[in-house]
C-alpha cells in the first residue's frame, strides 16, 4: 500500500529530473540508444538459442539410444 503511494507521477518526474542533472541532456539519447541495442541483441541470441535447442532435440529423436557394449 505505501509503495503504491510513492510510485506516482510526482516520483516519476522526481526520477527524471534527477537522471538529467546525473547524466546531462545529451547522454540521455545515446543510453536509450545502448539500452534499445541490447535489448535487440538479447532477443537475437534468445532467438539463437530456441533454434540452437529446437535442432539438437531433432538430432537427439534421430538418433536413438546405443546399448552398451560394456554390459
Amino acid at each position: 500500500m505505501f509503495l503504491s503511494e510513492i510510485m506516482g507521477p510526482d516520483f516519476l518526474i522526481v526520477v527524471i529530473v534527477i537522471v538529467v542533472l546525473i547524466f546531462g541532456g545529451a547522454a540521455i539519447p545515446k543510453l536509450a540508444r545502448n539500452l534499445g541495442q541490447a535489448k535487440n541483441e538479447f532477443e537475437k541470441g534468445m532467438k539463437a538459442g530456441k533454434t540452437d535447442d529446437s535442432s539438437t532435440k531433432a538430432t537427439d529423436a534421430a538418433e536413438p539410444n546405443k546399448p552398451d557394449a560394456d554390459k
